[in-house]
């Protein structure tokens, strides 16, 4: 009996995140047993080039000494006190000393709690219910979030999971990526308090926003008076020191964070605004809380992470070089083999799509061809390179990965390319 048959007995599904089920793609998971630098280990001894890095926040690879090093130091103290500590104070200095529209920030245990506590602060703030969010664009399992298209862009959304009540969806209006007449349609419908938007959106492969688009939805949301939102939990370090920040420009007034800050350890944050931020309690009326929230061992692990990143903003340039010599040698190997393929790269994260236009919005994501995605990611992993179990997921680069990693992966692309 295979680990995921005995998982079955006791976990739902065997897996306690859907998409690692491998069901998309076919196939059963391999049980990961360690990392060490680029790579995974399993339980059967196999080793994998790790694309995924534990999808995303491992920047310097599994095992890094300095941030294991800080977990451990960390750990000694205690895990958890459910009182405030000093790191917390530094991690967060660390944090907001790169944005300089952003004062305030709540540090909580992931990326759902992040947007679902950011959106409770906007929709306080604002007065209003209403709330944007764009088809493609992931920010967690809150209740509100989880939504499907009804006949058009500027309908409310309806419940995309049983569970979740239509009253509580029933202010979730869906908007369109990189389609500002979506956005328009929206505010004309509904009374909006608030737009959170992925500025870089990494659940549906990687889909960059345009950024005359970006500049547009700052605009509307000033001219409607509603809180615009930057999810960055899977972005925030990793797109660019000040993820979207240093790519577009564009100031939003609240921005939240996960994934990188925490090193590999649960967390996730968000910041904005002092105006905004004071209205959270216990300085103001809206409630936030929880047990673990700024535990030291996450918070010593993220600090050890921020600094290093911050002493060495070169990394991104070097990140980025080997994220394209990937997905140029994809396009390459596709087109000499009579494969519609399209990439984009946003400093260490990078994103492939088997279909025959670039794609700007979900729309035109789910026309690729996730079949010929399956095959890819089957015969890819039966050769040693673990590359994320979904069409619709982001790739990763880090720090220990070097040219003959990324050599060896385009050689084994060419080797399955006519599998596929």
């Amino acid at each position: 009996m295979g680990l995921i048959e005995e998982a079955k007995k006791y976990i739902v599904g065997g897996v306690n995140s859907p998409v690692r089920a491998f069901k998309s793609v076919g196939g059963e998971p391999p049980f990961i047993e360690k990392g060490k630098g680029a790579y995974i280990y399993d339980t059967d001894g196999n080793k994998y080039l790790d694309y995924i890095q534990s999808w995303g926040p491992l920047i310097f690879g599994h095992c890094d000494e300095d941030i294991e090093n800080a977990i451990i130091e960390a750990v000694k103290k205690g895990v958890s006190f459910g009182a405030p500590t000093k790191v917390e104070i530094d991690l967060a200095k660390e944090v907001l000393e790169l944005f300089p529209h952003l004062d305030l920030i709540r540090f909580v245990n992931s990326g759902t709690e992040a947007t679902m506590s950011a959106i409770r602060v906007a929709r306080g703030v604002s007065g209003k219910d209403d709330i944007i969010k764009f088809e493609g664009c992931y920010h967690g399992h809150s209740d509100s979030l989880l939504v499907s298209a009804g006949s058009g862009a500027a309908t409310f959304g309806t419940p995309s999971s049983p569970g979740v009540p239509t009253d509580f969806t029933k202010h979730t209006l869906l908007a369109k990526y990189n389609d500002i007449e979506s956005v328009k349609k929206c505010f004309e419908n509904g009374n909006v308090g608030c737009v959170i938007i992925e500025p870089i959106a990494g659940n549906m492969s990687l889909v960059p926003a345009e950024k005359e688009f970006l500049a547009e939805l700052r605009e509307i949301c000033n001219h409607y008076g509603a809180i615009l939102i930057f999810d960055e939990v899977m972005s925030g370090f990793r797109a660019s020191l000040r993820g979207s920040f240093d790519i577009y420009g564009i100031e939003a007034d609240i921005v939240t964070f996960g994934k990188v800050i925490g090193g590999g350890m649960p967390v996730g944050a968000f910041a904005g605004r002092k105006e905004i931020m004071k209205h959270l309690s216990p300085e103001g009326p809206i409630y936030q809380a929880g047990t673990l929230s700024g535990n030291p061992v996450a918070m010593s692990a993220g600090l050890a992470m921020i600094k290093k990143l911050k002493s060495n903003p070169e990394i991104y340039k070097n990140l980025e070089k080997k994220a394209k010599k990937l997905m140029n040698g994809f396009e390459e190997i596709s087109k000499a083999n009579g494969i519609d393929i399209h990439t984009n790269v946003v400093g260490s994260m990078f994103g492939f799509f088997f279909n025959s236009i670039k794609p700007k919005n979900f729309d035109e994501v789910n026309l690729s061809n996730t079949k010929r995605y399956a095959k890819f990611h089957s015969n890819m992993l039966k050769k040693g390179f673990y590359f994320a179990p979904s069409a619709y997921e982001t790739g990763f680069i880090c720090t220990k990965m070097n040219e003959e990693d990324i050599i060896n992966t385009l050689n084994a692309y060419d080797e399955i390319i006519k599998e596929i």
